[in-house]
């Protein structure tokens, strides 16, 4: 891909130089044909259209940004730039830079730039946290502390995971985020495979990866695959109720996020060869015509009230406060081959949820906008990057690298917020921005939580704060945004996970069974409770928890939870139970063919009857 920002990158240690004025880094150049050139930052942001009531304005353009593959907020709002020249032969060493760029009036453009790092190589995902900044680095992760907060880095990166693959082309480790879990989610592609682990750890101690989401923890260093499959996954977000979702390129554009699934594929097997079937796109529509890929280039014809292409980037669900509340909730994604936003809308359905048919929101008008990542700020506007340039998928015409954008949608006049670090903020006031309508606040609030639960510095009156939103707020949303945020800060107990078991909404319930297994241990009693759950639990959509959770326990633990749960003979026609049922006891199936002769027989869903015989036929 031209546009293969769907790639990993490479960052090896170095010293940071700190703050530079723009310019051009040393060895890079075009190689796009001679002639070929973008518009203007100026000149593009004037040939966009956007739904009335909202304005663009150009946050960044080159020479101040150029190749921006990613970013993120910190706590005082600024937005860390990673700008990735090695792509796309990844030959030339050492010239990605990460870059802080921050709008000092709230005019929607930048107005103070600092370099905090330029030695870079095959960069690819940025997110801050935890006293310095994570950097998704082929062939490792890394972590930069700044203790100081003076934006140079403390000394040489730390090294926390290596064994990504160099060979995935743009298909490479990309993107880092931060979920409402703590751990910190990135992907991969699928061209080839990845051997992940803690630097020094032997083979049989890595985890084998290509195509899926996986996640790592910041404090307890434990990385892990969440879901495997699709092709290319660039862009990954949560909604409102903590349900993760991604987008992807060619074979379906949006995903819900099921811990443990397996995923259809564009081409090869899954690693586990019993499978038998894998799991589809949430989305009830494509946004192309079909067939002949390469005919949606520019988002023209029959391609262009449909969503312009096959291609998808950046998936932001939009919880600002800026945007008009009919936004709220929807799945804005980046088409490349439309060069366009496009969202989608989201409905329960199930056991899990379907994407449905939304409409083009931002026409670019220019066949160079190449956007990347969408994400919404502090005052609720939303930044759009633009990689810029004329190929995409597949294009071998060279590379612009000269060029690059970053803009800022917002409603109506906007807003313009006082200067602010959330860092130097109390925990009162921490507990409290739980409640923000802008869920920028409530996702740094509870991270910086957790980092002070993990310094040991937290105020002692944090959980009983956080508690009493849980028990007594009557909304939903902010009763699970305490239940993350005391898991995070060690207030949860054991016996409030198996309380919220009961709670009369399914969001808790769901919630509830994830954590409660999070370690992937489970005591007799809860394994009972999880057992009567599994018949009697009237939601498809915790019971699909419930599926899920079967990966995560000993497999001599799975036996009564899997036939209660085959018990529901409406489930045999679900999106997603039967397969997530059959990936939960495919392990146990030839290690007791008597049990599993006896779950086949008494089990109501036709798919997984017939994948437990067709198992015991191969052992």
């Amino acid at each position: 891909m031209k546009l293969n920002w769907l790639f990993p990158a490479l960052a090896f240690a170095a010293s940071a130089l700190g703050a530079a004025e723009p310019a051009w880094p040393d060895g890079v150049k075009n190689t796009q044909p001679p002639g070929e050139k973008p518009l203007s930052p100026e000149q593009a942001l004037k040939k966009m259209t956007l739904p009335v009531g909202f304005h663009a304005t150009l946050f960044a353009g080159e020479p101040d940004v150029m190749q921006p593959i990613a970013f993120d907020f910190d706590d005082r709002g600024r937005l860390w730039v990673v700008e990735c020249f090695s792509y796309p032969d990844f030959k030339n060493q050492d010239r990605d830079r990460i870059v802080i760029f921050e709008d000092l009036n709230g005019d929607g453009q930048f107005d103070e730039r600092k370099v905090f790092w330029d030695k870079g190589h095959r960069l690819s995902g940025i997110a801050v946290g935890f006293g310095g900044v994570w950097v998704c680095a082929a062939p490792e992760l890394l972590f930069f502390p700044d203790l100081d907060g003076n934006d140079v880095p403390d000394g040489q990166p730390i090294r926390h995971l290596d064994g990504f693959t160099l060979e995935a082309g743009h298909n490479m480790v990309n993107g880092l985020a931060w979920g409402p879990d703590g751990w910190l989610y990135g992907r991969h592609g699928i061209t080839a495979t990845s051997s992940v682990g803690r630097p020094g750890a032997s083979e049989s101690e890595r985890v084998k990866l290509n195509c899926g989401i996986w996640r790592y923890h910041p404090i307890r260093h434990l990385f892990e695959v969440v879901a495997r499959g699709t092709t290319n996954p660039w862009g990954l977000d949560w909604d409102e109720h903590g349900q993760a979702f991604f987008s992807n390129n060619v074979i379906g554009h949006l995903w819900h996020l099921v811990p443990g699934a397996h995923y259809k594929r564009m081409f090869g097997e899954d690693f586990n060869p019993y499978l038998y079937e894998l799991m589809e796109s949430c989305s009830d529509h494509k946004h192309f015509a079909g067939s002949d890929w390469t005919k949606s280039r520019g988002g023209q014809g029959e391609h262009d009230g449909l969503g312009g292409g096959h291609s998808h980037a950046g998936a932001m669900i939009y919880q600002g406060d800026n945007w008009p509340d009919q936004y709220r909730h929807t799945v804005m994604m980046a088409n490349i081959h439309g060069n366009r936003l496009v969202y989608d809308q989201l409905d329960r359905q199930g056991s899990g949820y379907v994407a449905r048919h939304g409409q083009s929101f931002l026409l670019a008008n220019d066949p160079w906008f190449r956007s990347v990542m969408t994400s919404y700020g502090p005052d609720g506007g939303v930044f759009v990057s633009d990689w810029n340039d004329l190929g995409e998928c597949h294009d071998a015409d060279g590379a612009y690298r000269s060029s690059g954008r970053i803009y800022k949608i917002s409603h109506g006049e906007g807003r313009q917020l006082d200067n602010f670090d959330l860092a130097h903020s109390t925990d009162a006031e921490l507990v409290q921005f739980q409640l923000h309508k802008n869920d920028w606040f409530v996702r740094h609030a509870r991270r910086l939580l957790q980092e002070h639960h993990a310094a040991g510095t937290l105020d002692k009156q944090t959980q009983p704060a956080l508690l009493k939103i849980l028990n007594e707020n009557p909304q939903i949303t902010r009763k699970l945004r305490a239940l993350w945020a005391l898991n995070l800060t060690g207030g949860l107990s054991q016996t409030k996970l198996r309380e919220l078991l009961d709670h009369p909404n399914e969001h808790l319930r769901w919630w509830a069974v994830q954590l409660l297994c999070e370690n992937g241990m489970a005591s007799p009693a809860l394994l009972k409770q999880f057992a009567l759950m599994a018949r009697e639990e009237t939601s498809a959509f915790v019971r699909l928890a419930l599926a899920s959770a079967l990966q995560r326990l000993p497999t001599a633990d799975r036996w009564e939870i899997a036939a209660g749960l085959l018990s529901h003979a409406s489930d045999a026609a679900d999106q997603n139970l039967p397969l997530m049922i059959w990936y939960g006891i495919e392990p146990i199936v030839p290690k007791d063919r008597v049990r599993a002769t006896q779950l086949m027989g008494q089990g109501k869903i036709p798919l997984v009857r017939q994948f437990i015989a067709r198992r015991l036929a191969a052992q």
